[in-house]
């Protein structure tokens, strides 16, 4: 990989890393609903003119949307609004990679080695240590919440391998605009319209600075300049890099929102680290 490509990279882990910093001083100016809700209306609308439908199903597209908007980063953003550190989200939310092996093996018929099944026993041990921990950075609701997550992530990534060779940015932007109406009735019932615009008409610049990062930084250049490396390197080049997530994650918690790092967060941001290190080990192994 040249090395320009390898610098593009590392800036789209290190905006994927940071996002979570960004989430957090987010919902310190929007409901949770209402702020995923603002991100992918501007992530969809203002470019459905200029972008068209991927080459895809309605079907396929309104059900990404709905993973991958609605499942996932609906269920993150409440978590984050108190249940859980920025920290510790960016490191039980990689358990999106077990959850697309067991998925892969459920409607893919992928058959997993026994490496997988040992890389997915190191991880879960990670997210026990969390668990047992419960109350210092995660509560109980905050970890489940953040599991559900992974799993509609999971889900997300199915649907793209199903989808085949398409414009994955033209799939983020239309998909995007399919998970605002889920995302809206979540915020009619769990937020009421009267809360969402006092949130709107209310927010300052550093609101508005958050939500932009969302739309242009996390979403339309991460996923943009990401499918762009993916389509021009193999996967076993690009994937790897993903594992510096949690560490950009946790380094930006630490650094600017005062995160304590104490030695049980480490020790089980590394087994969750190991677990998914052994795992793509032991696919690139099954690939050759």
């Amino acid at each position: 990989m040249p090395l320009l490509h390898l610098f593009f990279a590392i800036v789209v882990l290190a905006v994927w890393g940071s996002n979570f910093v960004v989430v957090h001083i987010g919902l310190e100016r929007f409901p949770p609903f209402t702020f995923a809700a603002l991100r992918f209306l501007l992530a969809s609308v203002p470019l459905l003119v200029f972008v068209p439908r991927p080459k895809t199903s309605l079907a396929n597209v309104a059900a990404y949307g709905a993973l991958f908007g609605c499942g996932q980063f609906g269920p993150i953003f409440y978590a984050m609004n108190g249940h859980v550190s920025p920290g510790l989200t960016s490191v039980l939310i990689q358990m999106q990679a077990f959850f697309t092996v067991g998925l892969a093996m459920l409607f893919n018929r992928e058959r997993p080695s026994r490496a997988n099944f040992a890389a997915m026993a190191v991880s879960l041990a990670g997210v026990a240590l969390i668990a047992t921990h419960s109350g210092r950075g995660a509560d109980a609701l905050g970890i489940i919440l953040v599991l559900m997550a992974a799993m509609a992530w999971a889900g997300a990534n199915i649907l793209v391998k199903r989808a085949g060779q398409v414009d994955m940015f033209a799939l983020v932007v239309w998909g995007s605009l399919c998970a605002l109406p889920p995302l809206g009735l979540m915020v009619m019932v769990f937020e009421g319209p009267a809360t969402a615009f006092a949130a709107i008409i209310g927010a300052d610049w550093i609101g508005w600075s958050a939500l932009a990062w969302q739309t242009l930084g996390n979403t339309l250049f991460g996923y943009g300049v990401w499918n762009w490396l993916l389509s021009r390197h193999s996967a076993t080049q690009v994937a790897p890099m993903g594992l510096l997530v949690p560490v950009f994650g946790l380094s930006a918690s630490a650094w600017f929102l005062g995160e304590s790092l104490p030695s049980w967060k480490v020790a089980a941001a590394g087994l969750v680290m190991v677990g998914l290190v052994v795992n793509l080990r032991a696919q690139v192994g099954h690939r050759q």
